[in-house]
């Protein structure tokens, strides 16, 4: 019999909770900025990337996939009541990343330096320690 690896990526996706109360709307966007932003070490540098660096790598179809996954982000944010203002900055860092993508080598330097996901989880991270404190996670 073969046993999964529980540290695979399949066996944490499968610990995501599916509701929509503030606390597994949490989880799940801390999971989605960590894949697109934090997957992979940088030999040399104190510095992580994850699928949004690699998909820029791909002409046109990966910046369009890292825009959607980073929209998921600010949809999860509109669902736990964030103001309009805070949803247009979120969107508008997705966008900003998402015309950078377009460049040739611009576009992967950004995704390497400016993190849009990271950015939009600390403004997510603020209004749920506000509005929802039982939510809060202590780092490690």
């Amino acid at each position: 019999m073969i046993k999964a690896d529980p540290n695979s990526p399949m066996a944490f996706a499968a610990t995501l909770p599916l509701g929509r109360d503030p606390e597994s709307v949490r989880r799940r966007i801390e999971a989605m900025e960590r894949l697109l932003e934090g997957v992979v070490d940088v030999p040399g540098m104190n510095r992580k990337v994850g699928l949004d660096f690699f998909l820029g790598l791909i002409p046109v179809v990966g910046d369009a996939v890292a825009a959607a996954l980073g929209a998921w982000i600010v949809w999860e944010a509109r669902n736990l009541g964030m103001s309009r203002l805070q949803l247009a900055r979120m969107g508008a860092r997705v966008g900003f990343d998402t015309l950078l993508g377009i460049v040739p080598f611009v576009g992967d330097a950004a995704d390497f330096f400016y993190r849009s996901n990271t950015r939009n989880l600390k403004t997510i991270r603020r209004h749920l320690d506000r509005h929802h404190p039982s939510t809060v996670t202590v780092e490690r």
